[in-house]
């Protein structure tokens, strides 16, 4: 009788790679399960039902990325973009999925510039701070006008009345 070898150590980190996060797909099997359940309770979902979700979705993703890359590479490019994943989608029978893709997609751009303006308005603004001219008493000048009034306030200070 032959029997298999167990894996080695190179081989499970490979087959832990391919795995999708057990965590994430039980969140997302429950909170989908229980959107459709009429009586909203709790719902249980076992570990072999689980691990079928998991290596369904993985095997779906790898098959909609090869068909993706054979449409980027027809279009002799190397990198594939939404457009091929959406064409993907139709060419494997799975048009239904594109119109809320594209929504998704538009909610991602647009939460993503937004995340990125604000981000580059609080630089500019630490930029500002870190490049307004102190006065003699430590306080930042406005816009680098000097005032009359603020200059013998800040001297007055200075000498200590």
């Amino acid at each position: 009788m032959a029997t298999a070898a167990a894996p080695t150590v190179g081989e499970k980190v490979v087959a832990d790679a391919d795995e999708l996060p057990k965590a994430v797909v039980r969140r997302l099997v429950k909170d989908k399960l229980s959107q459709l359940s009429q009586d909203g309770g709790e719902i249980q979902v076992l570990k072999d039902s689980l691990l079928a979700f998991s290596e369904s979705s993985r095997i779906f993703i790898h098959y909609l990325s090869a068909t993706a890359n054979d449409i980027c590479k027809e279009s002799k490019r190397q990198t594939i973009n939404a457009e091929d994943v959406f064409k993907a989608l139709e060419e494997i029978e799975f048009p239904e999925f594109v119109a809320s893709l594209r929504t998704s997609l538009e909610e991602f751009k647009q939460k993503n510039a937004k995340r990125k303006s604000e981000s580059s308005k609080s630089k500019e603004a630490k930029k500002s701070k870190t490049e307004e001219p102190l006065m003699e008493n430590g306080e930042a000048q406005e816009n680098g006008v000097e005032d009359g009034n603020n200059n013998d306030a800040a001297a007055a200070a200075a000498d200590g009345e």
